[in-house]
């Protein structure tokens, strides 16, 4: 008697070669929430200073997925589990939170994220009452939302033997679980597949870096992700929670990971033309009368991507969506780069303010080491010798968590473009120092 074949699909990706997916992942790529993100570039408005810079959350999704189903197999290369149905079932609660962990994601990304409505307004049941719910909704909330409170979870029913609940589990400890699907003889696995998802060394990471550093042409994210992957393991502490390893011979990847990430914090994510394109919009979206605002509803939420916000944009005369769509952003009348705390502008934002000149602020901190959440499992580095493995925490025996410069601030004020000479001539009286700041 022949057994039926389990037949795989493939999705060819350039960052990663080729992805197998089966019928019961096909099932959740194919739902449109997850398609939705096709509509939805990962990087925001970062096309503008690096026109290669469109690709989008649905093929960064994907790529998440591969990363986590093949750090899966490396932490589990023993198979420790009870039966490959375990081993199976598990490895796809792990690839589906991966695929799924961007969902909640408004139009260009982050940008838009401060038009979101109340937590509250979302109706998620399945949070931890004790977590605060009077405070604006984030991307991460409406992933949850739309994993339990759209027809996607139906989809996810009908297709595994776990739930929405245990997918969202593994992106926030809001969630709570009551059954023992995470425990597998005896151990609770759910630090170390949560790790996956969301630690300083998850498959979002090693993914973003890799596929933004290739679609924007900056070479600050390359990194080792092979070597990262394939030398992951597990470190069971003495109360039997298991969370994630690394072996030293990796450690070194893992500081330029760190650092590699750092850089691009600075170098991309922070460009100056895109922070300008976004602060735009958010002047925008909180103008007097602007009736945009992301819906709390599922139906509603289907359709708020890039092209649909960019139509509203088109169609709208508010001053700042015309500067938007026609492209005429404000440019930096001076930046500071420095420690945190040592880039105060507010002195000159007032001499600009009181001159007459429109100015916006604004301010980001980029930091090589982004310490854990409380609560959050710790990562350990594993050391070979004396027939057993030694561990320890990662943050003690890392560079990147040691290094003299690990955190930058960097300050922008921008002005109108027509504006730039009296804006210079502002910032001259006031004696601002030639070494501190640029002026366009």
């Amino acid at each position: 008697m022949h057994m039926p074949i389990t037949r795989l699909r493939e999705i060819r990706d350039p960052i990663h070669g080729a992805i197998h997916i089966d019928a019961q992942e096909r099932a959740v790529i194919d739902h449109p929430f997850t398609q939705r993100l096709r509509g939805i570039r990962q990087l925001g408005f970062s096309q503008v200073p690096f026109p290669g810079a469109t690709h989008s959350r649905y093929a960064h999704s994907l790529g998440v997925m591969e990363l986590a189903g093949r750090a899966f197999d490396a932490i589990f290369r023993d198979s420790p589990f009870s039966s490959r149905h375990r081993q199976r079932e598990l490895r796809h609660c792990v690839r589906m939170a991966a695929l799924c962990h961007d969902l909640g994601h408004g139009p260009f990304s982050h940008a838009a994220e401060f038009a979101m409505p109340p937590l509250s307004a979302l109706g998620i049941t399945i949070y931890d009452p004790r977590k605060e719910t009077a405070r604006r909704a984030s991307h991460e909330d409406y992933t949850v939302a739309i994993l339990t409170r759209s027809s996607l979870a139906t989809v996810i029913t009908e297709n595994f033997s776990f739930t929405p609940r245990h997918i969202a589990a593994l992106m926030t400890p809001d969630v709570s679980i009551e059954d023992d699907f995470f425990v597998e003889r005896g151990y609770d696995l759910r630090g170390i597949l949560s790790q996956l998802i969301s630690s300083n060394l998850d498959a979002d990471r090693l993914d973003y870096l890799v596929r933004d550093s290739y679609y924007t042409g900056a070479s600050y994210g390359r990194i080792d992700v092979p070597w990262l992957v394939n030398h992951m393991g597990r470190h069971v502490d003495a109360d039997g929670r298991v969370t994630m390893a690394l072996d030293r011979r990796a450690l070194y990847a893992f500081d330029n990971f760190m650092v590699a990430r750092y850089h691009m914090f600075l170098m991309v994510y922070f460009h100056a033309k895109s922070v300008a394109h976004e602060l735009l919009l958010r002047r925008c979206m909180t103008a007097p009368g602007c009736d945009y605002r992301l819906p709390a509803d599922m139906d509603g939420y289907l359709v708020a991507d890039d092209a649909q916000m960019m139509s509203w944009l088109r169609g709208s005369d508010n001053p700042w969506a015309r500067r938007l769509v026609e492209q005429r952003p404000y440019k930096v009348a001076v930046e500071l780069h420095a420690e945190p705390g040592e880039t105060d502008l507010t002195m000159r934002l007032q001499a600009l303010e009181k001159a007459g000149i429109d100015a916006m602020l604004d301010s980001a901190v980029g930091a090589v080491f982004q310490p854990s959440k409380p609560g959050k499992p710790l990562i350990y580095v594993a050391d070979e010798g004396a027939g057993r493995d030694r561990f320890t925490p990662l943050n003690e025996v890392s560079g990147s968590f040691h290094g003299a410069r690990t955190r930058l601030c960097i300050s922008r004020i921008f002005v109108p473009r027509e504006d730039l000479g009296r804006a210079a001539a502002v910032l001259e009286r006031i004696g601002t120092r030639a070494d501190q700041q640029r002026i366009f």
